[in-house]
C-alpha cells in the first residue's frame, strides 16, 4: 500500500478525507497502524476553530493505540505486530524544564495531533521514544492511557496519601480519571459536578460519592461526606473560573489545590482566605512517562477501566460524516473512542 486514507481538519468546521502517502519511518521512528483513538476536547476545539496556537490543515488524534508495522533503521525497543500506545508530547530535551525531568512542560513542546499531524489516519510514523508497549492492555483502554496519564500527573502533583479526603471538581474525562486514580491510591474521594448525568456516571462506573456544586447545601453536603470537615485537597478539572476562584473555600486550613483544568483568562482568588489557610496552590500540565507507566500498570491490574470515562464509540471510516452530529452536537458524550479497521 502506497496511499492511505487520512481525515483532515482543513479549516474550522471542515473535516475532509484525503489520500496521502504512507509515511516511511525515519531512522529513530516507528511506523504504526492505528487500532483505536480517543476523542479529546482539544479535537473538538480545533474543529470549532477555538484551539489556541493551532494551524490548519491538521490531522488530529493524540490519544492513540496502534500496532507496530515497521521500524526505522535505528529504532529500538519494539517489534512488528506489537501493540503500543502513543505518548504524544515531543519535548526538546534541552530547555530547563526538560533538563529538570519536567518534559511535560517543555518550553518548546510539540504535541502529535495538535502541533503536528496525528493519528486520524491509517498509518503514522512517530519517534520510538514516544511509544509505550501495551500488549497487556485492551486497545480501547490503551487509547485512553493519555487522558488517564494527565489525571495521574495531577494526582501525583497533589501528593495524595491513603485515606486522605479529596474533592474532585468536574466529572469530565480528566476529572473521572483523577477520581479513579485517587481512589486506587486509597484516598476518600468525592466528585462534584453540575450535571446529573455525569454524577450518575460517577456513581455507576466509579462507585464514588457525588454532590452538586450548585445545590444550596453544597458545603454542608461536602462536610457530611468528610465527617464534618472540608477537603484536605481539591483537584479542579473544570477549567471554569467560577469553580477555580471558589476552590479555596472548599479546603481545610493547610489544604492543597491542584488546577488541572485550564482557564484561558485570569483568576481572582480571595487572598485573605488563601493566606489564612496557608494554601498550597499547584498547576498540573500534560504528563510524563512515569505517569503513562503508572496508568498502564493500573489498567493491566484492573484498577482502571476504559468505561470509567468511555461512553461512546465511533467508526473511523465514517467519522467525517458523523463527527458534527455524533461528537460536536452530542450532549451525552463524556468520552468517545474511534475504532479503525483491522
Amino acid at each position: 500500500m502506497t496511499n492511505m486514507k487520512t481525515l483532515v481538519v482543513a479549516e474550522p468546521r471542515s473535516m475532509v478525507w484525503q489520500q496521502r502517502s504512507v509515511p516511511t519511518p525515519a531512522a529513530h521512528e516507528v511506523l504504526i497502524k492505528p487500532i483505536a483513538a480517543g476523542i479529546c476536547g482539544t479535537d473538538i476545539h480545533a474543529w470549532a476553530g477555538n484551539q489556541p496556537f493551532f494551524s490548519y490543515p491538521r490531522v488530529l488524534g493524540h490519544e492513540l493505540c496502534g500496532e507496530v508495522v515497521a521500524l526505522g533503521a535505528a529504532a529500538q525497543g519494539f517489534q512488528p505486530g506489537q501493540r503500543v500506545a502513543l505518548i504524544p508530547y515531543v519535548a526538546c530535551q534541552r530547555c530547563d524544564a526538560c533538563l529538570s525531568s519536567k518534559t511535560n512542560c517543555c518550553e518548546q513542546i510539540s504535541v502529535i495531533g495538535v502541533h503536528q499531524d496525528g493519528g486520524f489516519c491509517e498509518f503514522l510514523s512517530v519517534p520510538d521514544t514516544n511509544l509505550l508497549a501495551v500488549d497487556d492492555v485492551a486497545p480501547e483502554a490503551a487509547a485512553l492511557i493519555e487522558p488517564f496519564a494527565i489525571s495521574a500527573h495531577a494526582v501525583r502533583r497533589a501528593a495524595l496519601v491513603a485515606d486522605e479526603q479529596v474533592l474532585v471538581v468536574g466529572a469530565g474525562p480528566i476529572g473521572l480519571g483523577v477520581a479513579a486514580i485517587a481512589a486506587a491510591a486509597g484516598a476518600q474521594v468525592v466528585v462534584a459536578d453540575t450535571s446529573a448525568q455525569r454524577r450518575a456516571h460517577v456513581a455507576q462506573q466509579l462507585q464514588l460519592a457525588t454532590i452538586d456544586p450548585l445545590a444550596a447545601d453544597f458545603t454542608a453536603a461536602l462536610r457530611a461526606e468528610f465527617g464534618g470537615r472540608l477537603a484536605a485537597k481539591v483537584i479542579d478539572a473544570t477549567g471554569s473560573p467560577a469553580a477555580m476562584n471558589s476552590a479555596v473555600q472548599l479546603i481545610r486550613h493547610g489544604g492543597t489545590i491542584v488546577f488541572v483544568g485550564l482557564h484561558k483568562g485570569d483568576l481572582v482568588i480571595p487572598d485573605t482566605e488563601f493566606h489564612k489557610k496557608e494554601t498550597t496552590l499547584l498547576g498540573s500540565r500534560n504528563a510524563t512517562r512515569e505517569d503513562f507507566d503508572k496508568v498502564r500498570a493500573l489498567m493491566a491490574g484492573g484498577q482502571l477501566r476504559a468505561d470509567m470515562m468511555l461512553n461512546r464509540h465511533y467508526d473511523f471510516s465514517t467519522l467525517a460524516e458523523t463527527f458534527e452530529p455524533g461528537v460536536i452536537n452530542n450532549p451525552e458524550l463524556i468520552k468517545g473512542v474511534i475504532h479503525f479497521a483491522r
